[in-house]
Order: structure tokens, then sequence, then C-alpha cells
């Protein structure tokens, strides 16, 4: 008799013996939870809570088999815990320490890959933010708790992103001086990327070419290939860039700059980031976002060159939920008020983006195109030009749905190309993205992060140190 049901013999082993994938998920479940646990309280947890017919050795040798002793999954945050720095867990006084992983991570520049950090698969959780209001109940409901175990999998993958992108951007934060190259700032940086995620299309990469406008520029500008442009004591840079693992995304952006009176604009652009994750959540309407990081926005000003500026809200450009393998998945999140009244739901993962401006606080397209990207829906479409068939199997085979730039093309050894890009865009096929940019003379910031809903909790995945 099993939860008050009379079940067949056979019936009743196939419930009490997991198959072995079930053990490892099982235990990697309790790890996340009672990181302390060894492998007897963990064989004594699992017979308790899964009524599993499972003998101790069997789960001894599962757990030193998928490095789950001591050690392993143990580094992992549990739900609730302190995030500290480099999204380590904060270790409690008066607890023996753990054993360390195989490898540490080296500075000044990384280049142990992150997967070789975490053996075990599980990697440090985001920020974790409790629901509030009419959504309080979900942070200790006994089934979404089990709906979260069946998640397992895409979090870690998230995870994985996201540990990725704080690195990398740390070594890009040493690494961005006055005097550098851009173009050589962005190839480091995306070297560096691929080196700790292992990159191997389409299982794991670069979401997207690495934006890094400057000023008046906004969004959307990275250097093409020859590009001369050098960084000074006076930009002030947006750096955005992304990972994926299995096509799970992490977005996350940050501004960069040198000279202290661009401070007021980077806090109220940040405040006002921070302000929509603390508003989104489950049945949240798009809409209400906006006004609450519009009115947060705007409530600051910065003077420069003796001249003070009301600080504006771009008021179009937004956030955006995200799809696997889908930058921009179909809603849209404003950073004014008005709008959308669509809500956010249970499962949906958003990138929550911020820019304030002290120009028009409106964008229009300028410049030099570099951003390319395959539309996520497009049928097939004949082709007559050789050069374009010939490009579109390049596009397909290494990045798919995902965004590219032309410096991408130029790395695989492509030739001659622009006019077979110029025909798949034409054709609907690819569409381009150039820079976005406010009035000249004016100045921009960016702070972005990606986080889930997810059904216990609002997990902000690329939070870290830094912003």
């Amino acid at each position: 008799k099993i939860c008050g049901f009379m079940v067949a013999e056979d019936e009743y082993q196939q419930v009490c013996q997991p198959s072995a994938e079930e053990l490892v998920s099982a235990i990697k479940d309790v790890k996340v939870r009672f990181p302390d646990y060894g492998i007897k309280r963990v064989w004594t947890h699992l017979k308790e809570e899964k009524a599993w017919q499972i003998s101790e050795k069997r789960v001894k040798s599962t757990m030193q088999d998928n490095g789950l002793t001591e050690g392993g999954a143990s580094s992992a945050p549990a739900i609730g815990s302190d995030i500290g720095r480099e999204g380590e867990v904060k270790k409690k006084a008066g607890k023996k320490k753990a054993c360390m992983t195989p490898k540490e991570q080296t500075w000044p520049e990384p280049t142990v890959p992150i997967m070789d950090l975490f053996p075990s698969g599980v990697f440090p959780a985001g920020e974790l933010q409790e629901y509030q209001g009419l959504n309080a109940y979900r942070t200790t409901d006994a089934e979404k708790k089990e709906q979260e175990k069946l998640e397992c999998s895409s979090y870690e993958e998230l995870r994985e992103g996201a540990e990725v992108h704080r690195t990398a951007r740390k070594y890009l934060q040493g690494l961005a001086k006055p005097g550098e190259l851009m173009i050589d700032l962005c190839e480091k940086l995306e070297n560096k990327v691929r080196e700790l995620i292992k990159a191997d299309f389409p299982e794991r990469g670069i979401a997207f070419p690495t934006g890094c406008s400057i000023n008046h520029v906004a969004a959307h500008w990275t250097p093409n290939g020859g590009d001369k442009t050098v960084l000074q004591y006076d930009d002030i840079v947006k750096f955005d860039f992304g990972t994926h693992v299995n096509g799970r995304i992490i977005d996350s952006a940050f501004t960069h700059y040198f000279n202290p009176r661009y401070d007021p604009l980077a806090a109220a652009v940040k405040d006002a980031t921070n302000t929509g994750i603390r508003e989104a959540g489950i049945d949240v309407r798009l809409c209400d976002i906006g006004a609450a990081i519009q009115e947060v926005m705007e409530s600051y000003e910065v003077e420069i060159d003796g001249k003070v500026y009301p600080v504006k809200s771009i008021r179009n450009l937004n956030g955006h939920s995200i799809g696997p393998y889908q930058i921009h998945a179909g809603k849209s999140v404003p950073i004014v008020k008005g709008g959308d009244q669509t809500k956010m739901e249970e499962g949906e993962l958003f990138a929550i983006e911020t820019f304030g401006s002290t120009g028009k606080g409106v964008v229009h397209e300028d410049l030099e195109c570099s951003h390319y990207m395959k539309n996520f829906d497009a049928g097939h479409v004949p082709l007559r030009m050789a050069k374009a068939k010939e490009l579109l199997g390049v596009i397909d085979r290494n990045f798919g749905t995902l965004a590219f730039c032309r410096r991408y093309l130029d790395r695989l050894g492509c030739k001659q190309y622009l006019l077979g890009l110029k025909n798949l865009c034409d054709s609907g096929l690819v569409q381009p993205y150039p820079p976005l940019v406010d009035v000249k003379g004016s100045f921009t910031a960016q702070y972005e992060h990606t986080f889930i809903l997810r059904p216990t909790c609002k997990e902000v995945l690329s939070r870290g140190d830094d912003y």
C-alpha cells in the first residue's frame, strides 16, 4: 500500500527502485538543500522522503561516480542561502571546511573552464528573491517545490552560463582601459568566453556578439574588421554580451567608464534595472514594471561640464523574454509607463535592461551595421544567388538562430560575403540590427540582468558582486 492506494508487487518494485538518472537527480537535489549531508544522511533522507527501497551501497557508489560526495555538490548554494563573492556560498561559522574542488580559477586571466570547477554539474545559484503579495505562498508550497525539481537540469544550464558570464566580465573589467582598441577588447572577451564555456555549437558558446556602444550610441554596436576605435578616458561604454548552454541564454550588460562625472548616470540606470527586477513576478503586468522603472530613472540628474541634465529613460528600448536559442521570445518589457498589459508567467525567462540618456531619450538607427540574426520563424525561401546560399549554410552550421556579426564571419574565413549577406537580408531570412543612437553629444548608460520566474521564487541568474 503506497499513499493510501493498493498496488501490485511489480508496480511496487518500480515505485521503490529509482532509475540511475532519477537517483542522481534526487541526490543532487538533496545536496543543494543540505550541503553538509554525507552519504549516510543522503541515503536516510531519500528513504524517508521518496520511500525508495535502495541500499546505502548503491547511494554511495552513485555519489562517488558522479562527484557528489563532500566537495562536489556541497559547494552549491541551497535555496535561501547567502550568496557571497564570486557566487560562492558563505561558510557558516563552526562548520567543518568542505574539501576543495579539483581545480581553482586562475587570475588575473581565468583559464579553467567553468564546468571543470564544478564537476558535479551543480553550479552556483543566482540571487534568490521571494515572491510578494498573492504569490508569497509559493515559497513554501510543497507542490511548487516538487514542480521545480523537474526543471533542475535547465536551471543548472542557465547557472553555468551565468557563471561563465561573471568570470568573463571580471576579466574584461581588468582589460578595459583608456588607449585599448575596442576590437581587441571584444575579441579577447569573446575568445575567453569560448574557452570558459568550452564552446561547441550548438550545445554551448556565445549567444550574441559583444556590444560595446560608446557615448551617444546606446546599443548594437560592435567593431567590424579593421575598425580602429580606441577607448578614451571620457568615454562611457555599454558592454553587452551573452552566453548559452543548450540554447539557454544569459543576457547581461553593464556600463564601464573612468571619469567619475558619469557616476549619477550609472547609478540611475542601475537603480532602475534593480527596480524592474524587484517589481517583476508571476502575473505582473509588463506596463506596471515600465512605470516603476521610469519613475526611478527620471528621479536622477547628472552634471557634465557644468551643465545639469535630467536622466531620461530611452522609451523605444525594452527588456524582453528569452526562449531556447531565441534572444527575443515575444514579450517586451518597457522602461517607460504605458504600453502592454500582458502579464509575466511562471517559468518564463526574462532580461530586464534599462537605458538612461542625457539626450532626447529616443534612439534611431545609424552608423555601419555589424549585428545580424537569422529570423527565428523564417521558412524556406528560394535563393538564386550562389554566394547567398553558401553564406546561409555557414550561418546555419555556426549560429543557427543566434545573433552574429561580421567579425564572426571573418573568423570563419568567409570572403567577399557582403553582397550575399545583403541578399539574405533583402529576402527576409536574416535581419540586420544597426546601431541605435541618441543625439550626438549625449551620453547613455545600460544595466541588464537575466532572471527566471521559478515556481517557488525569482532567481536573478546573472547577479554578481559587481552589479
